[in-house]
């Protein structure tokens, strides 16, 4: 599950991480993206080069009736993304790097309280969330385009905090993900152990109001302890 991240990375450093060409959006600092609202992400343009392109979180499905389930597909689940109708065909065709430098999960704490935690990278360079994208057409309005992330049973640094984490891609196979004609099946995996740091934040990023550097803030001390240690879900699940 990944429902809030963070990319506060100047958009020029963006461009040299993930190797994208033409304009780009005016991003200011985002410290608690949220489901529907907009974000970038970095797809192939009709040229065939990489762009970066702002679009709402939350998957609508080409052949939906309407946008009601938006907000319910923020995240889709790895095992069965080739084969979930309303997936499948973006994950063969359009796929995506979701820019982050940051994610939260809110596992329970004590006896029913839930704890923010923020999880980067340990060396906090940005990353690239394994994203899909889709493009809806309205009977009347605007075209409606949207993306959601990727995600796969826990690593061991996940496991005590939630059974699921983002699928997070090494930069050598981001030329794979974007690429339609390369089965990306494989890519689908969750990150090495090791590659994820952690600390508890302030409840104030529970606010989706809340979109600043106040988010980051580490918890108080006198806060509850982390939760106790569980293994990874790896049953199949259904739809997310």
């Amino acid at each position: 599950m990944c429902g809030r991240y963070t990319l506060t990375s100047p958009v020029e450093a963006l461009r040299q991480l993930f190797d994208f060409a033409g304009a780009a959006p005016n991003l200011g600092a985002r410290y608690n993206i949220a489901p529907t609202q907009r974000a970038p992400v970095i797809r192939l343009g009709a040229d065939g080069g990489r762009e970066m392109q702002m679009l709402s979180w939350g998957l609508v499905p080409y052949w939906a009736e309407d946008i009601s389930l938006q907000s319910h597909m923020i995240n889709a689940r790895g095992e069965t993304v080739a084969e979930k109708p309303a997936f499948r065909q973006a994950f063969r065709q359009r796929r995506c790097l979701v820019p982050a430098d940051g994610f939260y999960e809110w596992p329970t704490v004590g006896a029913k309280s839930k704890q923010p935690f923020l999880f980067r990278r340990q060396d906090k360079v940005p990353f690239a969330f394994a994203g899909l994208w889709e493009r809806w057409v309205p009977p009347q309005g605007e075209v409606l385009e949207t993306f959601t992330i990727v995600n796969i049973a826990a690593n061991a640094t996940m496991a005590p905090f939630h059974d699921r984490i983002p699928v997070i891609l090494d930069p050598l196979d981001y030329t794979a993900w974007l690429d339609p004609k390369i089965d990306a099946r494989a890519l689908v995996r969750a990150p090495a152990n090791e590659a994820l740091g952690y600390v508890r934040v302030s409840s104030y990023v529970n606010n989706v109001r809340h979109d600043d550097a106040g988010c980051l803030e580490p918890a108080a001390a006198d806060e509850e302890p982390a939760p106790p240690k569980r293994g990874p879900d790896t049953r199949q699940g259904s739809l997310f």
